[in-house]
């Protein structure tokens, strides 16, 4: 049984065959999935598709991209959405300097927000970072003297110094399918190094299709195909590969029911 702990279900590209995706999902032994929020503006289709399926959740968030428009100065309307049993994170948030579609203070503003509201709520925060390192790192850290939280790195792509500065705090690394990519060695040997118990893995579909997949429109039944790359890696057979990340994703995601995947409906 496996877990795709980061998606975008409400995305055009996967949301015009919702009942296929979760169908195929199911077929491929991934028994539940997290979609993720990514503005305000469209958090209800968000929670909609969570509500309409036993197996699914999500979160709630502005993407460091949406942060001139949606960047968040308090954590209270995070903290309010959060209060839906089906919300069990707080995000995608974070930095991306790749891109910079919005200015760098507002997205580091932004950022600290949604700590705020994973700290006041317990839920996990889900970080999205690229070409922020260092950024990232020092914000985690400041935040963390003020009050810990939980969270986690998702679509890990950074370098080892991310992940050693967030294990350190506690938190979560999230792979996604780059980890099949050819050019992905550097990423690879960082996987190696981090501890099982700590590991997740996801699609960020309907981005990132792992290979044997690349070119298509990523779904989460592809996640199946990065959990075989990161179990090779750790040299661990996929059934104790998809029970590890499993396990930690409801240790993680604790306001999660797993409960709901018995017999959770897929269309």
């Amino acid at each position: 049984m496996l877990i795709d702990s980061h998606c975008h279900l409400d995305f055009p590209e996967l949301q015009a065959d919702e009942s296929g995706v979760l169908a195929r999902a199911r077929t491929a032994g991934v028994a539940g999935m997290l979609t993720i929020g990514t503005r305000l503006d469209q958090f209800d289709k968000v929670r909609a598709i969570a509500e309409r399926h036993g197996n699914v959740w999500c979160s709630v968030g502005v993407h460091p991209h949406e942060a001139k428009e949606e960047g968040q100065r308090t954590p209270d309307r995070l903290i309010e959405a959060a209060r839906h049993p089906k919300v069990i994170g707080i995000g995608e948030t974070g930095l991306d300097f790749y891109y910079e579609h919005s200015p760098r203070a507002e997205q580091a503003e932004s950022f600290r927000a949604h700590i705020a509201a994973a700290r006041q709520t317990g839920l996990p925060l889900i970080v999205h970072t690229r070409d922020a390192d260092s950024e990232t790192g020092d914000i985690l850290e400041e935040e963390h003297a003020k009050g810990a939280f939980p969270g986690l790195i998702h679509c890990f792509s950074s370098g080892a110094a991310v992940a050693h500065r967030a294990l350190a705090l506690g938190m979560y690394i999230s792979i996604s399918g780059i980890v099949t990519f050819k050019a992905a060695e550097a990423l690879r040997s960082i996987v190696r190094d981090i501890p099982l118990d700590r590991l997740l893995v996801e699609t960020d579909a309907p981005y990132l299709a792992p290979v044997p997949k690349r070119g298509k429109t990523n779904e989460p039944a592809f996640v199946a195909h990065t959990a075989a790359k990161v179990a090779e890696l750790k040299d661990v057979s996929v059934a104790e590969l998809e029970a590890a990340t499993t396990d930690n994703f409801f240790r993680l995601f604790a306001k999660a029911e797993r409960a709901n995947l018995e017999g959770a409906r897929c269309g």
